[in-house]
């Protein structure tokens, strides 16, 4: 498709004699930008409970027990390493908690 080619000069000379002539240019003149009010979104409160889980290779939770728990959950882990003879390994898990 062809443009249509803009004479910068002519649209210069327009403007100049409107300018003389009494007539504002409306070229170049803007409004200020309305300020909008902002609606910020509430974030929820998501409790969360920290739990102790026991963990195979493949990385499944065999076991959970509480945070206050840890070394029953260090036994289990080693307990179950012991007899599977696959390392297992105790992380925190966290869970929402639903009200």
């Amino acid at each position: 498709m062809a443009r249509k080619i803009v004479n910068r000069k002519e649209l210069r000379r327009e403007g100049e004699a409107a300018e003389k002539a009494g007539v504002a240019a409306k070229t170049g003149e803007k409004k200020a930008p309305v300020k909008r009010k902002t609606r910020s979104k509430t974030a929820k409160e998501i409790r969360r409970k920290a739990f102790w889980g026991v963990y195979n290779q493949s990385l499944k939770r065999v076991a959970r027990f509480e945070y206050s728990e840890r070394k029953q959950a260090d036994k289990k882990a080693q307990e179950l390493t012991a007899s599977q003879k696959t390392p297992h390994f105790v992380q925190v898990d966290k869970e929402d908690i639903a009200e």
